[in-house]
């Protein structure tokens, strides 16, 4: 029973870390392809880091207790994709909006407003 859930995980992880690469090659620009890159590749971490730490957790309670580490190092691993990977998004976001880099295909501000 815990394989299969360790599979499931695994195989929603991948999935959404594909959709992130497939929307890396599709999108037009920079915003969007920022919204793939993220969005995506943070929830796959999830799915991912989640059938680690389910392993690594099966198995210290199986009597393997040198796994808790793994369980462990894939819980920091994930806070720390959590706290990262939107912050860059939004510094690439900001710098990309700052140096006048327009959506490509989308509906834009026209009154000229300050770039903040």
């Amino acid at each position: 029973m815990m394989w299969e859930i360790i599979y499931i995980l695994l195989g929603i992880g991948i999935f959404f870390n594909l959709l992130a690469s497939v929307g890396l090659l599709r999108f037009p620009d920079v915003y969007t392809r920022l919204h793939a890159g993220t969005k995506c590749t943070t929830f796959g971490s999830i799915f991912i880091a989640s059938a680690a730490i389910a392993y690594g957790l099966w198995r210290w309670y199986d009597g393997d207790k040198s796994m808790i580490s793994l369980a462990i190092h894939s819980f920091f691993a994930l806070i720390a994709i959590l706290v990262t990977n939107p912050t860059g998004a939004h510094a690439i976001a900001r710098a990309a909006y700052r140096s006048g880099v327009m959506p490509k295909k989308a509906v834009t501000d026209e009154l000229g407003g300050k770039n903040d």
